[in-house]
């Protein structure tokens, strides 16, 4: 064969690889700027509450606001996640470009009333829908879409964090668990990197945690240690597979038995008030990072000795179950990392086991396990943590992702034995 012959694929094979590349930067500079955006706004909005505290009253009216916005321009876009992932699998018309703006306006809308959400979901909404409109403008065809929407979940989830390793991870192992995507890897990676680099250039800083160092944090592996995280990663995962349960019988409880939907949010937003009354303090309102009050709960203080309460974990997992279920828009995976960070902390104490290791461990297997992405997961405390953990992260995931059960976070999120293997293209 000459090399002649070789030419034509060769160069059909570089251009594709170059279009692609191309394409996943432009998505990655989209979804870190919108990212940087959202963030700095989130920030603000945390900062007025904090300084109103007599905003929290109006979470009722934020959430009859938030209902009537999508039902009158939303189209789709109330589906969130689930639309972006069903898209991936069958691309049809793609995905409404009105999500990013919807989903960036609810999100700050319901950090300014205290309701208890995150903000991945924000992030990972704002990339999928960007890179939507961006094969819509260059009307690419539809088979191009699925790679798109991968590309723009990782520019998302690598830019609101800052781990565009976890960030490429996780948009190539969400769709179908069980199966990666691994043709979109390429540019899932470009745009995470890109995504993440093109945030901090806007000079977004994201939250520190505290490396586990060996001889500080970490003792050496043993056998008991081993035994200790295991069943603390079964725990784990039981309670990411409690929140998944109570957020979608929530949602479910709420549209059957409740007739007017705009009653729905403020059912939820009495409730979670009232329990926050009960309480005697605001620490599980809002997204829980950090607080100005010293004396409060935050995702932060879980990492001491006496950060939390016994019971911290639980109180973060009702409220954020009844915000998210009753309508509040924003995200899970910053709700969950605080749940199992709480419950790691309480743990800790129980099982004779280092604290910020727990602590560690439970930020990252209670999202993994919900989520079913234990890859991300490990990869996720690998940036976030350091390397010396890693074998306990990947230990702690994986049994973790196999407690939580079968019910999905997403509702769209499919089975590795139920998908074909070319919905992995």
């Amino acid at each position: 064969m000459q090399d002649a012959d070789l030419a034509p694929p060769t160069n059909s094979l570089l251009r594709r690889i170059l279009v692609s590349a191309l394409l996943a930067t432009l998505i990655g500079l989209l979804s870190g700027s919108a990212s940087a955006l959202f963030l700095t706004a989130l920030d603000w909005v945390t900062a007025l509450r904090w300084a109103h505290p007599g905003l929290v009253y109006g979470m009722p009216l934020a959430g009859i606001l938030t209902l009537y916005v999508y039902q009158r321009f939303g189209a789709q876009s109330d589906r969130g996640n689930a639309l972006i992932l069903e898209k991936i699998h069958l691309p049809g018309g793609g995905v409404p470009r009105r999500m990013a703006p919807l989903i960036l306006a609810s999100t700050l809308i319901s950090h300014l009333c205290g309701a208890s959400v995150g903000r991945e979901g924000t992030a990972v909404q704002m990339g999928g829908s960007l890179a939507s409109a961006v094969a819509h403008a260059l009307r690419l065809a539809p088979s191009r879409l699925p790679h798109l929407l991968i590309a723009g979940i990782a520019g998302g989830f690598g830019s609101v964090f800052g781990t565009p390793l976890a960030g490429a991870m996780f948009a190539i192992e969400v769709p179908t668990r069980g199966r990666l995507q691994v043709a979109a890897a390429f540019p899932a990676l470009i745009a995470s990197f890109v995504g993440d680099a093109t945030c901090r250039a806007w000079g977004v800083a994201h939250t520190a945690y505290p490396l586990l160092e060996s001889g500080h944090s970490l003792p050496p592996t043993s056998l008991s240690l081993l035994a200790k995280i295991g069943l603390a990663a079964v725990l784990f995962g039981l309670a990411g597979a409690a929140f998944v349960k109570l957020h979608h019988a929530t949602q479910r409880s709420l549209q059957k038995h409740v007739a007017l939907s705009w009653l729905r949010p403020c059912i939820g937003a009495g409730i979670i008030l009232l329990l926050s009354h009960l309480l005697g303090n605001r620490d599980y309102l809002g997204l829980s990072v950090a607080s100005p009050n010293p004396a409060s709960v935050t995702l932060q203080t879980t990492f001491c000795a006496g950060g939390a309460t016994p019971w911290s974990w639980l109180w973060k997992l009702l409220l954020t179950a009844l915000s998210l279920g009753s309508g509040f828009k924003g995200g899970e995976v910053t709700p969950l990392f605080f749940i199992g960070a709480a419950l790691g902390n309480t743990l800790a104490t129980l099982l004779n086991a280092p604290l910020p290791l727990l602590a560690a461990l439970g930020f990252l297997a209670v999202f993994c396990g919900s989520a079913h992405t234990p890859i991300a997961g490990a990869l996720l405390g690998i940036e976030l943590f350091g390397t010396d953990g890693a074998l306990f992260f990947l230990i702690a995931c994986l049994v973790s992702h196999w407690s939580c059960g079968s019910t999905p976070l997403y509702s769209t999120q499919r089975r590795a034995e139920d998908t074909p293997h070319q919905a992995g293209r």
